[in-house]
C-alpha cells in the first residue's frame, strides 16, 4: 500500500515545522550568545566607569573611549549632553569631583543587543546614593546608545521594601 496523499502533505507540514522550530532554537542560542557577550563586556565597561580608581582618569578615559564607547554613541538622558566625546568628558570631570564614587550592581538583563543594569551609586562611603537603571544598545561590543532614570534613595523610606 502507498503512502496518501493528506498522509504525504502532513509529512511535510512536520518536516517543515521542524525545520523552521530547529532554525529558531539555533536563532534563539545565537541571540543568547550575543546577549551574554554584551552583558559581560557591559559589565568590564561600567567597572571601569565606575569602580577603578586606581586606575589613573586619564587612562580611565582613554580604556573607556577605546574599547566601551562607539564614536557614533548616542545619549537620551536629558542631563548629558550627546555623543562619546560629551559623555566621557562628564566623566573625567566626575573623578575629578567625587574620587570616592563606586557603583554596586544589584541585577541586570538581556535582550539581544540591549544590555539593563540597575545599579546603586554611591558619591561616597557613607552616602545613601541612588538607584539608577541603565539600558544600553551595544554594537560591535561598544556602548552606542544609552537610557538611564534614577533616583535618590530616601533617608526615611515610606515603607519597608528595599529599593535594591
Amino acid at each position: 500500500m502507498g503512502i496518501g496523499y493528506k498522509t504525504l502533505k502532513y509529512s511535510l507540514i512536520g518536516f517543515m515545522a521542524a525545520l523552521v522550530a530547529g532554525g529558531c532554537q539555533s536563532s534563539q542560542g545565537q541571540q543568547s550568545v550575543l546577549a551574554q557577550s554584551n552583558l559581560k563586556k557591559a559589565l568590564y565597561c561600567m567597572d571601569i566607569l565606575e569602580n577603578r580608581p586606581d586606575l589613573e582618569p586619564t587612562h580611565r578615559i582613554d580604556t573607556l573611549r577605546n574599547e566601551c564607547f562607539a564614536e557614533s554613541y548616542v545619549q537620551h538622558s536629558p542631563h548629558v549632553p550627546d555623543g562619546r566625546d560629551a559623555v566621557l568628558s562628564l566623566f573625567a570631570k566626575r573623578y575629578k569631583d567625587h574620587p570616592e564614587i563606586s557603583t554596586s550592581i544589584k541585577r541586570t538583563a538581556t535582550e539581544g543587543d540591549l544590555v539593563w543594569i540597575h545599579q546603586h551609586v554611591k558619591r561616597t562611603p557613607n552616602d545613601l546614593g541612588r538607584a539608577v537603571i541603565n539600558i544600553f544598545r551595544m554594537e560591535d561590543g561598544k556602548f552606542v546608545e544609552h537610557w538611564n532614570v534614577g533616583q535618590a534613595v530616601p533617608e526615611k523610606p515610606k515603607n519597608n521594601n528595599t529599593m535594591f
